[in-house]
């Protein structure tokens, strides 16, 4: 779209605010919002300052001017504000008008642009599965005094003796039970398709929705994949409507991956896949998988770097806690056709040329989009360029149920690290490939293992955790 365009946008939607929006290193969005009638070319253009001092990650105060401008194919009229209101996303930029290398974004795009500069495709597609809860009460408090967290949902397994107001009508989900059953059980089946209509109204192709396997509200809703920064664009504006559609019923969603004890947690499974022009570059019938060498060489790429990886893919310490035999998590370093306890799949069921991909199981919901699918790619292109064969390093393929092994066949499967910590020194031991084609730099690295290692590990490690009272207090 042209300023022109977004001008007559306004116009012929009566717009009354248009919002500014950028994203910060661990994801979150933050908005300026300016009244329509004080947008011209000039700021759709150019941009509006901003302080980037306030920003997670981003700038000291002693140079905190940036500049945000933005990207006028990502428009989208809000369906949540009381006025009309559109949305735009940004890039940021210096005040001397050069790219942030700390921007998100500008890595997405620096990583497709390397992937043209390699000669060996002209796009990356990507098609994230993000699961997620939808609690009916959440309540959480950190101090000095005391620690606790507390979640609720109508259906949860827990609430079958609750006393309603005089009656419980019963129908909750068990623990590991919520994999897809109908109403009146699934309770959130009118919550999640408004999701899906108010997603469909911004533009985002759905492809089904459906209850997950947890209790206590679990949900998945799959989009078309696109291209990385596209995709990107799109995880942010789902996560935006999923969160403000569950506000409109009076309940609350979150992408945490572990919220509930004792049942499955949320991930997001991201399929991937390389095309040259029209030209897929991962299928090759009656291989394994129908996977080509390309594709082979690629999820080789993926299972030797995820180790640093997951710095970016499963970046939370409550990543770990989903990260856990048992609960269909991807905790194993291998490839698979079908054994979803692997970290890598390769779906086969009505698969053609063009729908050939591979899904990288183990990410979840708390990484930054961005960041994840351009390491992502840059693991996988890492792997083409190597040759890196996922069979001769020892991924696989296991194609049986890896918690039914003996102890002996175990010893031959690596599993993904144990903590946030482990995959930062990781990322600080392997982080070359990320650095070609300049799409990462060591400041962004240097500064991500920093953030991370002083605002969550430490924080975490150094506080009091109301299991240890459990097993502590009378010792």
């Amino acid at each position: 779209m042209t300023p022109s365009d977004i001008l007559a946008l306004i116009k012929e939607k009566n717009i009354q605010m248009v919002d500014f929006r950028i994203v910060d290193m661990p994801g979150r969005q933050h908005h300026v919002t300016i009244p329509a009638v004080e947008i011209e070319e000039d700021n759709l253009v150019n941009g509006i300052a901003f302080d980037g001092s306030s920003i997670q990650g981003f700038r000291g105060i002693e140079e905190s001017d940036m500049v945000m401008r933005p990207d006028l194919s990502t428009a989208y009229v809000d369906a949540f504000t009381a006025v009309p209101t559109l949305d735009l996303v940004c890039d940021v930029y210096e005040p001397d008008g050069t790219r942030y290398n700390r921007d998100p974004r500008y890595i997405a795009q620096k990583a497709e642009a390397f992937l043209l500069q390699t000669g060996i495709g002209t796009a990356a597609y990507f098609g994230p599965e993000l699961e997620f809860f939808v609690f009916d009460d959440v309540r959480f408090s950190s101090a000095q005094s005391g620690a606790f967290y507390h979640v609720d949902s109508e259906e949860a397994n827990w609430n079958t003796g609750k006393d309603e107001e005089g009656s419980n009508l019963g129908y909750k989900v068990k623990n590991k039970g919520g994999y897809f059953p109908v109403q009146p059980t699934d309770s959130q089946h009118d919550l999640r398709t408004e999701i899906v209509m108010e997603l469909m109204n911004a533009g985002i192709r759905v492809e089904r929705h459906h209850h997950e396997v947890a209790s206590a509200g679990q949900a998945e809703i799959n989009f078309r994949f696109s291209t990385l920064t596209t995709v990107s664009d799109t995880v942010l504006l789902y996560k935006y409507i999923v969160r403000n559609v569950a506000r409109r019923y009076g309940k609350v969603a979150t992408f945490m991956p572990k919220p509930v004890y004792g049942d499955n947690g949320s991930g997001m499974h991201v399929h991937q896949s390389i095309f040259n022009g029209d030209t897929p570059l991962f299928f090759e019938e009656g291989a394994y998988g129908n996977m080509s060498k390309t594709a082979m060489h690629y999820i080789g790429g993926i299972l030797h770097h995820a180790p640093a990886l997951l710095a970016f893919a499963t970046p939370s310490t409550n990543s770990f806690k989903r990260l856990v035999p048992g609960f269909e998590a991807p905790v194993n370093l291998v490839f698979s056709k079908g054994n979803r306890s692997a970290a890598v799949r390769v779906p086969i069921a009505a698969v053609s040329p063009k729908s050939a991909r591979m899904e990288f199981r183990t990410p979840d919901g708390t990484a930054n989009p961005y960041l994840a699918f351009a390491a992502m790619l840059l693991a996988g292109l890492d792997g083409i360029r190597k040759g890196i064969d996922p069979t001769q390093h020892g991924y696989g393929p296991v194609d049986k149920n890896i918690y039914e092994l003996s102890d002996e066949e175990k010893l031959d499967i690596r599993s993904v690290p144990g903590s946030l910590e482990e995959v930062l020194t990781a990322l600080q031991e392997d982080h070359e490939f990320l650095l070609e084609g300049g799409v990462f730099d060591k400041d962004f690295i240097e500064a991500w293992i920093s953030f991370k290692s002083t605002t969550e590990v430490r924080q975490l490690a150094v506080r009091p955790h109301p299991y240890e009272f459990q097993m502590y207090f009378d010792i």
